[in-house]
C-alpha cells in the first residue's frame, strides 16, 4: 500500500516550473556566469538585493539574502537567543523550536485563536524583560491561519511601547487562494522594530534555496558578516537564477498557475473532512498557504501510530509546542503535495480511525 503523505509541506511537483528554471539558469550563466560561479558577497547576489530591495521599498543594503530563510533564522537565533526571550506562537513551526531549544533559549508559547496571535497574552508576557517575537502571520505553518488586520495594527503598536523585536516571517503570503491580502508587520511598523523574511521555496522551488531578509542595515551587516564566517558565499547560481525569473516577469504568472494547483487540494481537503469527520472533529479554513489544523478527540501521538500502518502520515501535534505545552489531541495537516485524489483517501483511511467517526 502506496503511503499518503498530510506530511510534506512542500510544493507537488506538478508545482514545480523546471522548463522555465532551466532556461532562466542558462540565461544566468550566459550572462553572468563568471561571477555567478565565483565567490560573491556575502550578503547575495547584487542585481536579486536591487530587485527586492525595490519591491519592499527599502535601500538594497537592508536585504540579505540567505541560502533558503531557515538559514537566516539560526543566524538571528544565535545573536539573540542570550539577550532577548523568544515569544512563539502555540503552535508554531516546528524546526525553529528545535533551533531554539538546542540553543537553550528561553522560550514562551502564546496562544493562539481562529484570528491568530492572541495579542492580551502577548501583551501579558512583555513586562517579563527584552523580548523577541517569532511569528507566521499569515497562513500559520503549522495553523494556516491569518492574524487580522486589527491585530497586526496592535502587534505593532507593542513592538514600538515595549521594545519588543518582531520577526515575521512571511513564506506564505502570497499563495492566496480568496480573501483580501493584509498589510504585512513590516509595512505597518518597518524601521528598527520588524525583522523581515520570506522566501522563494513555497512559491518557486525549495530547491534554489533562496531565503531573504529585510533588516536594520547594522543588523543586515552584522549577519551578512556571520553569513561571510559560516559558508565563504552563496549559492549565487540560484540566487541569480531566481532573479533572472523574477526579471523576466515569469514569477507572477508561476504563482497563479500555483495557486490553482493548490486552492483544488485545499478544497478536496476541506470537503473530505467535512465528509468524514464532520461533527467529529474541527479544523482550521485558510485562506491560502499549505496547511491546516486539526483537531480531533483522541491522542494524535497513538493514532499517528495507527494511521502509519493503512498508508497514512501527518505530523502530530506536540512537535509546534514547547514539550508538554499543548497539542496531544491536534495534528498538522498538509494539503500541497497529494493529489485531491490522494487527499480523499488519506482523510477517508484517518477517519476510519477516530472511534467516533467509525461508527457513523
Amino acid at each position: 500500500m502506496e503511503t499518503i503523505s498530510f506530511a510534506r509541506g512542500i510544493p507537488a511537483p506538478e508545482c514545480l516550473p523546471v522548463e522555465e528554471l532551466a532556461d532562466c539558469a542558462r540565461a544566468a550563466l550566459e550572462r553572468d556566469g563568471r561571477k555567478v560561479l565565483s565567490y560573491g558577497p556575502g550578503g547575495g547576489y547584487p542585481p536579486l538585493r536591487a530587485l527586492l530591495g525595490e519591491r519592499h521599498g527599502v535601500d538594497p543594503s537592508r536585504v540579505l539574502v540567505t541560502n533558503g530563510s531557515l538559514q537566516g533564522f539560526v543566524f538571528l537565533a544565535n545573536r539573540f537567543a542570550g539577550e532577548r526571550r523568544f515569544l512563539v506562537e502555540a503552535p508554531t513551526y516546528d524546526r525553529p523550536l528545535k533551533i531554539l531549544r538546542e540553543l537553550g533559549a528561553d522560550v514562551v508559547a502564546i496562544p493562539q485563536d481562529d484570528d491568530g496571535l492572541d495579542v492580551d497574552a502577548l501583551e501579558d508576557e512583555l513586562g517579563h524583560g527584552p523580548a523577541l517575537l517569532y511569528t507566521i502571520p499569515t497562513f500559520q505553518n503549522p495553523s494556516g491561519r491569518t492574524l487580522t488586520t486589527e491585530r497586526r495594527r496592535r502587534v505593532a503598536e507593542l513592538a514600538t511601547e515595549h521594545d519588543l523585536l518582531v520577526y515575521e516571517d512571511d513564506p506564505y503570503g502570497l499563495v492566496r487562494f480568496e480573501g483580501e491580502a493584509r498589510p504585512s508587520l513590516l509595512e505597518l511598523a518597518g524601521g528598527e522594530r520588524v525583522l523581515y523574511s520570506s522566501s522563494f521555496s513555497k512559491t518557486i522551488a525549495p530547491g534554489v534555496r533562496v531565503g531573504y531578509f529585510v533588516l536594520p542595515v547594522e543588523l543586515a551587516a552584522e549577519l551578512e558578516a556571520l553569513a561571510v564566517s559560516t559558508y565563504i558565499t552563496p549559492v549565487l547560481l540560484g540566487e541569480a537564477t531566481v532573479y533572472e525569473f523574477l526579471r523576466r516577469g515569469a514569477f507572477e504568472p508561476n504563482l497563479e498557475r500555483v495557486c490553482v494547483l493548490l486552492r483544488e487540494r485545499r478544497d478536496a481537503m476541506l470537503g473530505a473532512l467535512e465528509s468524514k469527520l464532520g461533527g467529529h472533529a474541527s479544523w482550521s479554513r485558510p485562506e491560502g498557504g499549505y496547511f491546516l489544523w486539526l483537531d480531533l478527540g483522541v491522542d494524535t501521538s497513538e493514532l499517528l501510530g495507527r494511521a502509519e500502518q493503512t498508508g497514512v502520515t501527518f505530523i502530530k501535534g506536540t512537535d509546534f509546542f514547547p514539550p508538554g505545552q499543548g497539542g496531544e489531541r491536534s495534528a498538522r495537516l498538509a494539503f500541497s503535495f497529494v493529489s485531491p485524489d490522494e487527499i480523499a483517501e488519506g482523510i477517508g483511511r484517518l477517519a476510519a480511525l477516530v472511534p467516533a467517526a467509525a461508527r457513523v
